[in-house]
């Protein structure tokens, strides 16, 4: 299956709506904080991003597991300027 292109704002988004509708989620009204997507190489499955480091999420787990899964499986991250990781916020530093 050809997976459609995402920015990392819009996987977060999408992450974070499947797991708060969740059933059991919405019974226990917890609020669980989901990462911004990582780029990666490409894994076995041909996904090019990840997220780790869920918060508020113990008990939570497989929902977790389940809402990434599913959204890897049709979304890969695109590459453009929102895709950068947090330890380059502030871009480059001059070379000395």
């Amino acid at each position: 299956m050809l997976r459609k292109t995402r920015t990392a704002s819009q996987l977060q988004d999408e992450v974070s709506r499947r797991i708060h509708r969740a059933p059991e989620v919405v019974e226990d009204g917890v609020k669980i904080r989901v990462p911004r997507p990582q780029s990666q190489e490409p894994d076995a499955s041909g996904c090019n991003w990840t997220m780790k480091h869920f918060g508020n999420a113990i008990g939570f787990e497989r929902v977790v597991n389940d809402a990434l899964k599913a959204v890897q499986k049709e979304y890969d991250l695109s590459e453009s300027d929102d895709t950068k990781d947090l330890n380059s916020l502030f871009g480059d530093f001059p070379k000395s």
